[in-house]
């Protein structure tokens, strides 16, 4: 953006704000409302039509290589492991040459097809992709177009605001009088930038639209032809691939079970691919402890089952804690320096023999319940209605339609009654003319 543009843009900030949330007087024209609308849609399913359209050649190319790839990698599974140092039988050829030549052959059938359907694949390109991207470029040149007549309606209405506030002064001075000459000039010279742009994209949507439905019909049915094309090359190419490996007169199912014959059960049998165990079941990590560990010996010595002051290694091992445990054993003061201190007639914290803590906090009165919360204050304003004066039908999108005697909702308005309103009528929201009905 060039500085001059953006002092422009500083300049239409205001009536750009004003236009959004729909403060003061803004030209509205439903005819270009309309074929906007239009515009918009033509621009996003054209850009559809152009993305589907490079996928499926995309698509179609991906295909062709995996199975390519595909056949390369099967070709090395299938080559000897011999003369290397994880082989016992280094000196012993082993491998499947036959599926080795399989897979060649497949491979060549592909890179034939791939040959066959490029002609086909660079016409869906030509016919295709390369016409939707051409027509995007042309919409994006209208879009601009439809910008810059944007930007003349804000100066329009900006320009228009200002005379009209001149206009409506009373006592006019000198320098007033030189504003108002001044502001009717630019409002002579916006006024002819906005009708020129206005009528302009008026007058050669529609035409766009015309042309866009003779433009789409060729393209939709190449993209049809050239796609029965891939299909039938490709239903022909492999209906006549003839490979020996393959045995085409069984099911599918069956030639793989047949083909597979015992190899899956062979496999099993082999130890590495199987996770051995003690075959011992773990305990379980939480919960009770099995009956076979508390029922085992205990090891001789100071952990022993005699020191009741000891807990059980077997019990700290799973997590659990006893009832025994928790009275016999309370936790640790916090530092040596503390348990030095500490008289030695008090008894622990949280002991069954110092009911001193436990009788004040039963004698403490409880605090008193929370004050209730006070009402909401009730009173909400009362709703503003207006009365169709006449029949109106909407022109536009997001108009509203109503006859004459409906009542109709406010939801904002100003005090002009020759602008537009927002209210709500027949459970529809929308834009009406405030001089089509009576307030009160």
């Amino acid at each position: 953006m060039s500085f001059r543009g953006f002092q422009k843009s500083v300049v239409r900030a205001p009536q750009q704000f004003k236009a959004k949330f729909n403060i003061g007087e803004h030209t509205k024209d439903p005819v270009f409302i309309d074929a906007e609308r239009r515009f918009h849609e033509l621009e996003v399913e054209t850009k559809r039509l152009h993305d589907e359209s490079k996928k499926y050649f995309d698509a179609i190319n991906g295909m062709l290589n995996h199975q390519i790839e595909f056949s390369k990698a099967m070709t090395e599974i299938y080559k000897p492991i011999s003369g290397r140092m994880s082989d016992p039988d280094s000196l012993e050829v082993q491998g499947n040459p036959d599926g080795i030549r399989a897979c060649e052959e497949y491979e060549a059938v592909v890179k034939d097809l791939q040959e066959s359907l490029k002609p086909e694949l660079e016409m869906i390109d030509s016919r295709v992709i390369r016409p939707a991207n051409e027509l995007l470029d042309v919409l994006k040149v209208i879009s601009k177009t439809a910008t810059k007549r944007e930007h003349k309606k804000l100066d329009y209405d900006r320009h228009n605001a200002t005379l009209k506030k001149l206009q409506e002064k009373k006592e006019k001075t000198a320098k007033d009088e030189k504003a108002l000459w001044k502001a009717e000039s630019e409002v002579e010279q916006a006024t002819q930038e906005f009708n020129y742009f206005n009528d302009l994209l008026k007058d050669e949507l529609p035409k766009l639209f015309a042309l866009e439905r003779q433009f789409i019909k060729p393209l939709f049915q190449s993209f049809y032809y050239m796609q029965l094309n891939i299909f039938y090359t490709l239903h022909e190419k492999m209906q006549h691939c003839d490979i020996g490996y393959f045995d085409l007169t069984l099911d599918v199912e069956e030639a793989f079970v047949k083909k597979r014959a015992d190899i899956q059960e062979r496999t099993e049998q082999l130890s590495i691919v199987r996770f051995k165990t003690s075959g011992q079941k773990k305990p379980p990590k939480y919960g009770n402890k099995p009956a076979a560990i508390e029922a085992g010996p205990r090891p001789a010595g100071l952990l022993n089952a005699d020191s009741p002051s000891t807990p059980s290694l077997a019990s700290a091992k799973y997590g659990q804690q006893t009832q025994s445990d928790v009275v016999e054993n309370p936790p640790p003061p916090y530092s040596a320096s503390a348990t030095a201190l500490k008289s030695p007639m008090s008894p622990p914290y949280g002991s069954p023999s110092s009911p001193g803590l436990a009788a004040l906090a039963a004698g403490k009165p409880k605090p008193p319940p929370p004050k209730p919360k006070p009402t909401r204050l009730s009173g909400a304003p009362a709703v503003e209605t207006v009365t169709a004066l006449y029949d109106y039908s909407a022109q536009a999108e997001g108009d509203i339609s109503f006859r004459a005697g409906d009542v109709i909702e406010i939801v904002s308005r100003t005090q002009n009654a020759n602008e537009w309103w927002i209210g709500k009528c027949h459970g529809k929201q929308g834009q009406f003319p405030g001089n089509y009905v009576k307030v009160g």
